[in-house]
């Protein structure tokens, strides 16, 4: 059992107990944020005169000669070591000698851990922002390629007012930028760098940790020693973030769920995103759909629990906080993977488009659009409502929609009705009339196009 500690100890630690208390199963994945960071760690050091030029260079060459093992495969991560920490140290004492065992001068595993866990969180932040960004384009190409592609709006998934597949689109994109932008936020506000605040009370070595912080790209040193490595802010804020993503990607396998079912027939999901049955033949599943909408409890998990593992801690750091790695990485993985599988599921689905405008249509979704002619005609607009109800009750009765009643059968209703109420009434009018800005017509979506472009710099 490779440790860094024990000198105060008069026999070892039990086995299991060595075990539960190890971290090296899943902290492993960190070997390239703690090389990263200790690297930067010897560079300073020699810089300070703490390590000579020799000592230092034997150091870094230890430390990337590690990092090449570990790629190439002729060296391997095991529970022999306690944590990712003692396995760099370790090996690195192994391959130079004692000069290896100086580059803990000047930190603890307190803020070296914390170091990792922060640029590991950072990497993983700009990679998750950059599938959302991929996302984003994926849904432009179908904005722009459907603007009169109508259908049914809905509101308590009651049939509404038309727009387009374009429109609806739209709104996912906005989600999808909401949560880059947090995502970017994050970055933003973790981005200070917690190498060199110690144990808990900083050090009596004569440390240059903004040097340190600019080697690894932070924006500076963090300010509070106690909170440099007790500060777990970001894992949550990074949960937090996860699981918004989540939720909007769960919203939109709903509405793919409920668009691929026999009763709706709005779109056909590709054979590749799709799976059978075992036992009834005519079945086609939209199963991505279904996992991505399970996995988001998942990652609201990670969350609750980071919160509650965070919630009663002292200050400074208490091993209750080695918790935070295990959900994290799965949160992590588990929404990129559900990103990556959902909007290639998104980007292979075709749409049928003539049922869904036939949708909107026996939906009289444009019964709406119907009242405010009347309106327009002098028909206050409380006896227009009940006037549309009655139209809409006899359209059920007769199988119909508004546009293939007759002008006598609507004159019967109302004898306010014209001719014209035809084009009043058609998806294309009722879509095309609505110009505010944020509204389905086709004008304004050309608008709202031009500044995602501009947004995605495409």
């Amino acid at each position: 059992m490779a440790q860094l500690w024990g000198g105060r100890f008069t026999k070892e630690t039990d086995r299991d107990v060595y075990l539960f208390n190890a971290s090296i199963g899943f902290d492993k994945r960190l070997y390239v944020q703690d090389i990263e960071g200790s690297i930067a760690h010897a560079i300073m050091l020699e810089k300070q005169g703490i390590l000579t030029l020799e000592e230092k260079d034997a150091i870094v060459k230890g430390l990337t000669t590690i990092r090449e093992q570990l790629e190439n495969g002729s060296l391997e991560i095991t529970d022999k070591y306690e944590d990712i920490h003692s396995f760099v140290e370790a090996n690195l004492t192994e391959m130079i000698g004692d000069a290896g065992k100086k580059l803990h001068t000047g930190r603890s595993r307190n803020d070296q851990v914390a170091l990792d866990m922060k640029l590991y969180v950072r990497s993983q932040v700009s990679e998750i922002e950059e599938l959302l960004c991929s996302f984003q384009k994926i849904l432009l190409r179908i904005m722009e390629e459907n603007l009169e592609t109508y259908m049914p709006g809905f509101t308590h998934l009651q049939k509404a007012q038309p727009v387009t597949l374009a429109h609806h689109m739209g709104a996912y994109f906005e989600m999808l930028r909401r949560d880059r932008s947090r995502l970017n936020d994050i970055y933003v506000r973790m981005n200070t760098c917690p190498l060199g605040a110690g144990a808990l009370a900083g050090t009596t070595y004569p440390l240059d940790r903004a040097y340190t912080a600019s080697q690894l790209g932070f924006e500076g040193p963090t300010l509070n020693s106690m909170d440099s490595v007790s500060d777990r802010d970001y894992v949550i804020e990074l949960l937090s973030a996860l699981s918004t993503i989540m939720m909007h990607l769960s919203r939109f396998s709903e509405e793919v769920i409920i668009w691929n079912s026999n009763e709706y027939g709005f779109v056909e999901i590709d054979d590749a995103f799709s799976t059978g049955s075992s036992i009834m033949p005519q079945k086609k599943n939209p199963d991505i759909a279904e996992l991505v909408r399970g996995k988001t409890g998942r990652v609201y998990g990670h969350l609750v629990a980071m919160l509650t593992t965070m919630k009663g801690l002292p200050l400074a750091y208490n091993k209750d906080m080695q918790e935070d790695k295990e959900g994290t990485f799965d949160a992590i993985d588990t929404v990129k993977e559900c990103v990556s599988m959902f909007m290639q599921m998104v980007d292979t689905m075709k749409f049928r488009k003539d049922v869904m405008a036939r949708s909107a249509m026996m939906g009289f979704t444009n019964a709406t659009d119907a009242a405010d002619y009347l309106v327009k005609h002098g028909v206050p607009f409380r006896d227009a409502h009940g006037i549309i109800g009655r139209l809409v009750l006899t359209c059920i009765e007769k199988g119909k929609s508004i546009e293939e009643m007759s002008l006598e059968e609507l004159k019967e209703i109302s004898e306010v009705f014209d001719a014209d109420i035809y084009e009043a009434v058609s998806l294309k009018t009722c879509v095309e009339r609505r110009l505010t800005t944020g509204a389905p017509g086709i004008a304004v979506m050309k608008e709202v196009i031009a500044e995602y472009k501009k947004y995605l710099n495409v």
